[in-house]
């Protein structure tokens, strides 16, 4: 896989789900797979000015199978979350928030943290929180939500403030929007907030 063959499938229009798959192994098996991943997350944010998905959709399934691709670029990925516009490229973004949150908070992976600062992990925070409060699709809310959660770990004010936030949302929110609030403020809860 090279760039040129990415740009080229990616630029020919729709693709299925056979094809995606079929990329994102080419991706993650190449041994230029830190390059393409940077390629790749250039595209994503090139796209975040159009109606396209494609390389959300594949970035996204990158991750899925490879996470630490990301942390070569990891700078480049926390300085443009707090600036997309597109809920095609939010949505997947805010998932790959999660999936960091998760190495670093849950499974405490010494590689995410030595390599996410706290600069990153505020950037994360501000762009989550942006992501929930504005008028964005349940999906990115959601990933928003747990992202969050695990951020409050390190941060003191998030939880507090997230406990709100979904308090305010919950009344109006979808059935996916209220299932993952209302397990989120019984954890807030049962640690006190």
């Amino acid at each position: 896989m090279t760039k040129a063959n990415l740009n080229n499938i990616l630029g020919a229009g729709r693709i299925s789900m056979a094809r995606r798959d079929e990329l994102v192994k080419g991706i993650v098996a190449s041994s230029a797979s830190i390059d393409l991943t940077g390629h790749l997350l250039q595209l994503v944010i090139q796209e975040d000015d159009t109606d396209l998905w494609q390389s959300s959709w594949v970035f996204d399934n990158v991750m899925r199978k490879d996470l630490s691709l990301l942390l070569p670029h990891i700078t480049i990925f926390c300085n443009r979350l707090g600036s997309l516009k597109s809920e095609s490229v939010i949505r997947p973004m805010a998932h790959i928030c999660e999936l960091l949150t998760i190495q670093y908070f849950v499974k405490e992976n010494p590689k995410y943290r030595q390599q996410l600062t706290v600069a990153h992990l505020e950037q994360i925070a501000e762009a989550c929180f942006d992501w929930l409060i504005g008028e964005h699709k349940v999906a990115s809310k959601v990933f928003a939500m747990t992202s969050l959660f695990y951020l409050g770990s390190s941060f003191d004010w998030i939880r507090p403030e997230l406990k709100s936030v979904i308090e305010q949302q919950l009344h109006q929110g979808s059935a996916g929007f209220k299932s993952r609030g209302k397990k989120t403020i019984k954890l807030l809860t049962d640690l006190g907030y």
